[in-house]
């Protein structure tokens, strides 16, 4: 039988530090449930509480975050500049250096208990990169990996490659938080005020901008919770 994944749509323009604190309390939840589980089975106790998987999709107005392993010379705005371009700047607990989120920018929030699944980080965020790939071949596109550099690519290899999504996690006790960044219909400009993710000499791309055309948040979002459902071989249930 399959695990049930609790999904909730958060809409757009939502706060980042509202976001984060709500992952936050949920992997708290988590990681007590764990604690607890552990000490019935110490005392020999059956009495065991089911940890409980989540999936968040939500537009955030205009944020710089930066990871905590990240280099905050990579944020090339003064404070000046970020009021100006109506943007906000965020240190987070995640890892990764510094990415862009925005309205237009499908951003994914999976709270999973790796336990239940398989406890593994490296694999857990070459799923995560296989919903996206699965995503963008349902527009004709060849999203790849990049040896040494998280997240999803075009032209891998060429000198105009470019990355089209972000990620970036965390996970205590086996229970993730944060998550993947996919630029749909997001305003590029914006990346031109960071090295995004540190990295210096590749650009970022956007779906609407390879196609040529404004693409629909409803139909990409069920495109990712189809492959999300495959690739983690779960059910997403309504929240």
């Amino acid at each position: 039988m399959k695990q049930e994944v609790f999904f909730q749509d958060l809409g757009i323009n939502r706060d980042y530090q509202e976001i984060w604190d709500l992952q936050e309390e949920l992997l708290a939840e988590n990681v007590a449930i764990k604690q607890y589980n552990r000490s019935q089975e110490k005392e020999g106790s059956t009495a065991f509480k089911a940890t409980k998987n989540h999936l968040f999709f939500v537009e955030h107005p205009h944020v710089y975050t930066l990871g905590k392993s990240g280099d905050v010379e990579n944020m090339l705005a003064n404070e000046d500049k970020l009021n100006e371009i109506q943007a906000t700047f965020v240190k987070t607990n995640r890892g990764g250096d510094i990415t862009y989120h925005g309205p237009g920018q499908l951003v994914g929030y999976p709270i999973l208990d790796l336990e239940t699944f398989k406890p593994d980080i490296h694999l857990y965020m070459r799923n995560l990169e296989e919903v996206i790939i699965r995503t963008l071949a349902e527009y004709g596109l060849k999203g790849e990996r990049s040896q040494g550099e998280t997240g999803v690519w075009l032209d891998v290899g060429k000198p105009y490659a470019r990355k089209i999504c972000a990620m970036g996690v965390k996970a205590s006790r086996w229970v993730t938080m944060h998550g993947f960044a996919l630029n749909v219909n997001s305003d590029l400009r914006y990346f031109e005020y960071i090295i995004p993710c540190g990295i210096k000499d590749k650009a970022v791309a956007s779906l609407d901008r390879e196609l040529n055309r404004e693409i629909d948040m409803e139909e990409i979002k069920g495109f990712v919770q189809k492959h999300f459902e495959e690739v983690f071989e779960v059910n997403l249930k309504i929240s």
